[in-house]
């Protein structure tokens, strides 16, 4: 058993899309023509850091709830976490591609981290290994 995918509602797949392949250095997995479940066209676009099995389902906003949501999935808090294995490596690519970090990183007994905001402004934490 393994978790498949998370949604994150998104105003625009193709910046999504830029965000998450672009700055997180993530697989763009799946980009496929869909239909809602009325019957209206719609895509179905996932993205994963290589190798993983979970992925993001980027969700495009329908209608005004959906719209209202994009940002505050959840509630501003951080609602996702990305560990990767070389901070300051991935921490230097997300500045240089415009990302929005809302803490600086500091040092924690589960490792490094620092928090930002996604191209949707939902809160991440980036997570590294602890400084030795």
């Amino acid at each position: 058993m393994h978790l498949e995918h998370a949604a994150v509602i998104v105003l625009d797949h193709d910046a999504a899309i830029r965000f998450y392949v672009d700055a997180l250095g993530f697989e763009l997995a799946e980009d496929t023509p869909s239909l809602t479940n009325d019957g209206r066209p719609k895509r179905w676009v996932v993205v994963r850091p290589p190798g993983a099995q979970t992925g993001l389902l980027l969700a495009q906003a329908d209608g005004d709830a959906q719209a209202a949501a994009v940002g505050q999935q959840f509630a501003g808090r951080v609602g996702l976490f990305l560990r990767v294995d070389d901070f300051p490596a991935a921490h230097a690519r997300m500045v240089s591609h415009g990302v929005q970090f809302v803490s600086e990183p500091r040092d924690e007994p589960y490792g490094r981290v620092a928090v930002f905001l996604d191209v949707a402004g939902n809160r991440w934490d980036l997570l590294g290994p602890p400084l030795t």
